[in-house]
């Protein structure tokens, strides 16, 4: 282990810590903004402007060229199946693969694209607030925040909705891999479902490319049949990636705008006035609890960052979440103000990994918490609303209204 000046220990399971990252983050911002964080066994930046430069930085990438999945070490055996869907994701992937798997999705997502979706997005919002409790609590994640990001993702890429079930616990199954000190059993249990969730998508696929219906799946089965741009195993990826990431993030964020939103008192529907209020409540949503704390990047060559100077291959952690909250970035940084003249966040990162995905999620978040929200204005908490255990990911266990 490393020991230096600025090595902090702070362990990403302690209770207290779940519950509330932000006074951690804080104390960094005031004693050093790069730190070593002992626990992870590596350096990280927690100020929004250097957060922001590295994203973009191409010294730096995602691609791990010396180790898994790309290059899996002995001991990864059992892993075989999680490994081969993760070395055909664009999200691990730098270029000329990211490039070419990016541009053959990135159509559908732009927002001129997603927009004609906003018609569908609104009415089943109204259609899941409908079937919302009246006289009893009900938790809101299961009831309303998941089933639209995870529907509107299903009917985009053109995999059956009726599948949710073992989409959600597939996807789940896949990201506890990202969770801090992973048993094996997490292992074990991931790779199942990668195996799962893989063998469902080449059945799927089989069957669909005769449709010839008018969705993205169709489209990428079209580009995968010339054998010029994408291989098997690449479409495979590709519709995992998209089918979770699709989802994952925006139900996080759906849950923490809710309960931000609640704990500012007062009548919520004063967020929602206009559709330029319900743009900035929401630009203020993703900045003040954003769902995504912790964005890992390899240095491909020697990178100074003020403290240390990394080695190729040595990882740097960039919080997304510290960086949203940075004081010297932000005025009152722990304070919710939708609207305020320094809006700006990260919590899409940047760059050439900018999150495809960000139109769609910006819209179903507009959507869906304009339309709850004038549906179900006398909304409350029932219980304090907690985290879950999975830093870095960000998001509530559950979030029981009444």
């Amino acid at each position: 282990m490393i020991r230096h000046s600025l090595s902090v220990s702070q362990d990403p399971r302690d209770p207290e810590f779940v519950q509330d990252p932000y006074g951690f983050y804080a104390e960094r911002h005031r004693a050093s903004p790069v730190f070593y964080w002992e626990e992870y066994g590596m350096w990280c930046v927690a100020g929004y402007d250097q957060v922001n430069s590295l994203l973009r930085d191409r010294r730096f990438g995602r691609e791990n060229r010396w180790g898994a999945p790309l290059n899996p070490a002995e001991g990864r055996e059992h892993l075989a199946d999680f490994d081969r869907i993760e070395s055909g994701s664009l999200l691990e992937r730098e270029p000329p693969a990211h490039t070419r798997l990016r541009t053959l999705v990135n159509r559908a997502f732009v927002s001129r694209s997603v927009e004609r979706l906003r018609p569908r997005i609104h009415a089943l919002a109204h259609q899941l607030v409908d079937a919302l409790p009246g006289d009893k609590a009900f938790d809101l994640l299961p009831s309303f925040a998941t089933p639209i990001p995870l529907t509107v993702i299903c009917e985009l890429l053109g995999v059956p909705v009726d599948r949710a079930d073992d989409l959600l616990g597939w996807s789940h199954a896949m990201c506890e891999m990202y969770v801090p000190q992973r048993s094996r059993e997490t292992e074990v249990r991931a790779n199942r479902a990668a195996a799962n969730f893989g063998a469902f998508l080449t059945a799927h696929i089989e069957e669909h490319r005769h449709t010839h219906a008018d969705d993205l799946l169709s489209a990428l089965i079209a580009v995968r049949d010339t054998g010029e741009k994408l291989t098997d195993d690449e479409l495979i990826s590709t519709c995992v990636l998209l089918l979770n990431a699709g989802h994952e993030a925006t139900v996080h964020q759906s849950g923490n705008a809710v309960k931000t939103i609640l704990d500012q008192g007062g009548d919520p529907c004063r967020f929602f006035a206009t559709p330029e209020a319900t743009t900035a409540t929401v630009e203020e949503a993703l900045r003040f609890d954003a769902p995504l704390h912790m964005f890992n990047r390899y240095a491909y060559e020697d990178i100074d960052l003020g403290p240390v100077i990394l080695k190729p291959g040595q990882q740097v952690a960039l919080l997304l979440g510290a960086a949203n909250r940075d004081p010297s970035a932000f005025e009152a940084p722990d304070k919710f103000r939708p609207g305020r003249a320094d809006q700006k966040n990260v919590s899409f990162g940047a760059g050439l990994h900018f999150c495809i995905g960000a139109p769609l999620a910006r819209l179903e978040l507009q959507e869906s918490l304009a339309v709850l929200f004038s549906r179900r204005p006398d909304l409350k908490l029932s219980q304090p609303a907690r985290y879950r255990d999975s830093y870095h990911f960000h998001g509530l266990e559950r979030l029981m209204v009444c």
